[in-house]
């Protein structure tokens, strides 16, 4: 796990602003600093290291192909670099490598068979920059699922790339303007998906693509290498065609392998234990697999409704882990808060940010690299809101749209859309199909729309998904998550909490063989009821008692409704909240985000766009001005 940046273009201190960039990126990979500037003077490389595979200096980067041709920015792992190298030794078409890190497998293996037809041969998580020397051309390649950041864009004359978006911001003389235009979808789901970032200019390459750009650097392009969508298509056309039970023994069949490949590591290695299925399963494979204790990590609060460390550790005392935990208390969380516009670099407001960078901290001081289990809700239909869309698509698909969209329109202006639960009805009245129903269900509330001054109407994953193209409506809603949601606020929250500390953290769920067959099971496998998760739970079962898992999920949440009105946190939300300062701005209506916040202090109204607010200012009083 590391950190990379670059410039090309005509910039009259090229290495002292690579130098800028890798510095606000140190946290990503703090063991060494590297800089590569080709020749012609155009093109500069950097790379911050945090070392786990190959700790020698020979693994260090920007690395240089063994013929002198590529130059390689790499931020990630490949877990099957070991076949890969062995693969290139018995072929001859490498006489021997330097050193023994994935990443000069992953530069020879480019050069040896080109880079779709390597990157085709890769699992792992991944952001590169691969500089061809010869053709004087770079390539920025993404991972097929998003779990590895890569920013790209133009400031001033110069294409410039970077892991995160305030290294792009740091360089000297930025002067970007904020993109307005994704605001309105910023206030919706608390985080900027992907194409978009924060700022005109700066684009988010999509997981899954390569975009390659040539001299004199103008007019980047983009392709796709994998498609989730098509990958989702495939499996459903191909469905699994075994019983539950065999679904269950090839799941945990690929499940173990992808684990045991993600143990591999020059530096120690642990997971994260929040007592959920997805989390538990991982911890369990791992301990299945290995001839020592794994360690495991959790965090607990004394709040009841938001503790599961008692559960964990009731968990971890059953398969004989080597097990830490840590009770934080509010002050804990709430000393956080202020670090949180720094370190996600942009908007971002998905609450569970504070407790994950807090395990993170706690999980750093042990290990370097953590496990996660992050994904399983969305492989195998685990969010309860996949049943709700699911119930009620199948209540309103039978009347006509040309009825249906009229009757909510006159349900949305009559009296009775004074109540939400006449409001919501109305409003989803007029879904298209079952996406549009997922889609609506984020949009009920009329002042959500209302919060930003010149809303932007920006097309985005939940807008693009074409109706039909699952014939499942559970389905349908987890890959609408798949493609967004995921990548674009889970994976997000993780990378950069866990980055902020130089704690390298990998999801065994999100390997391409676990997604792909992920795909072609059928929803009654995965879900039925309100029970989802099924034929996980059947692989869970087999290490784990029923009896531990059997209890409400709680998720991994904070309870920052409670605490935002207690005296100092108030205080800090209605100061950046300020009508003048939101005025002063013209971003916001202060109108709308006053009555938001007063309905909550005066009336107890929570809505999830106070935190959205909070962030967003809190953003926007931290932001860089010019690369200051």
């Amino acid at each position: 796990m590391c950190g990379i940046a670059g410039i090309c273009g005509a910039r009259s201190s090229r290495e002292s602003d690579i130098r800028r960039m890798n510095d606000r990126m140190r946290h990503r990979g703090p063991d060494a600093s590297g800089v590569w500037a080709d020749e012609k003077g155009d093109v500069v490389l950097g790379h911050q290291r945090l070392s786990i595979v190959d700790l020698t200096p020979s693994g260090a980067q920007p690395m240089v192909s063994h013929s002198g041709r590529y130059v390689i920015a790499f931020n990630g792992e490949i877990y099957n670099y070991r076949e890969l190298r062995k693969r290139l030794l018995e072929e001859k078409r490498v006489e021997r490598f330097r050193g023994t890190s994935d990443t000069e497998v992953l530069l020879e293996a480019m050069e040896c068979y080109g880079v779709k037809e390597a990157i085709g041969r890769c699992k792992g998580m991944f952001a590169i920059a691969l500089y061809d020397r010869k053709e004087r051309t770079l390539r920025l390649i993404r991972d097929r699922i998003g779990e590895k950041p890569l920013y790209y864009g133009y400031v001033g004359n110069s294409f410039v790339f970077a892991s995160e978006i305030g290294s792009i911001a740091a360089l000297e003389g930025f002067d970007n303007e904020i993109n307005r235009e994704v605001l309105d979808i910023y206030f919706v789901h608390g985080y900027i998906p992907a194409p978009y970032s924060i700022y005109r200019g700066i684009r988010k390459l999509e997981p899954g693509c390569i975009l390659t750009i040539r001299a004199p650097w103008k007019e980047p392009s983009t392709e796709r290498y994998w498609s989730l969508k098509e990958t989702a298509r495939r499996g459903q056309e191909n469905p699994f065609r075994g019983s539950r039970q065999e679904a269950s023994e090839e799941l945990e069949r690929l499940l173990a392998a992808s684990v045991r490949d993600q143990m591999v590591a020059d530096v120690p290695v642990g997971a994260f234990l929040s007592a959920g299925i997805d989390s538990t399963t991982v911890v369990a494979l791992m301990q299945s697999l290995s001839s020592r204790k794994v360690k495991s990590f959790t965090i607990g609060m004394e709040e009841a409704g938001y503790n599961e460390a008692e559960a964990a550790e009731a968990i971890a005392s059953y398969l004989g882990t080597e097990h830490t935990q840590l009770y934080i208390t509010e002050r804990d969380a709430k000393e956080v808060i202020p670090k949180l516009p720094y370190m996600f670099g942009e908007p971002f407001a998905d609450s569970s940010q504070i407790p994950t960078y807090l395990v993170s901290r706690m999980t750093r001081e042990h290990v370097t690299v953590s496990l996660s289990g992050d994904g399983g809700d969305e492989l195998f239909c685990g969010y309860t809101s996949y049943a709700s869309v699911n119930r009620i698509w199948g209540k309103i698909r039978h009347v006509p749209y040309v009825l249906r969209r009229p009757a909510g329109a006159l349900v949305l202006h009559s009296p009775l859309a004074g109540k939400d639960v006449w409001r919501i009805k109305g409003k989803l009245l007029g879904a298209k199909d079952p996406a549009d129903v997922y889609r609506l269900s984020y949009e009920t509330d009329p002042l959500t729309a209302r919060i930003v001054r010149h809303p932007g109407g920006l097309p985005y994953q939940y807008t693009r998904m074409e109706p039909g193209f699952l014939q499942e409506t559970c389905h349908t809603v987890m890959l609408m998550d798949m493609l967004m949601y995921h990548p674009d606020d889970i994976l997000v929250k993780v990378d950069r909490t866990a980055m902020a500390v130089s704690l390298e953290t990998r999801v065994p769920m999100l390997d391409r063989d676990v997604v792909e067959f992920a795909w072609s099971l059928p929803v009654a496998y995965e879900r039925q009821g309100e029970t989802g998760k099924l034929v996980l739970r059947d692989v869970l079962y087999r290490h784990v008692p029923k009896e531990l898992m059997d209890r409400p999920k709680k998720g991994f949440s904070i309870p920052i409704e409670k605490w935002l009105q207690e005296p100092k946190l108030r205080e800090w939300a209605e100061a950046l909240l300020d009508r003048r300062t939101l005025e002063e701005q013209g971003l916001l209506n202060p109108d709308v985000v006053g009555r938001i916040w007063d309905d909550f202090i005066n009336k107890g109204i929570w809505r999830i766009q106070i935190w959205f607010l909070l962030m967003f200012q809190a953003w926007m009083a931290e932001r860089p001005v010019c690369g200051k």
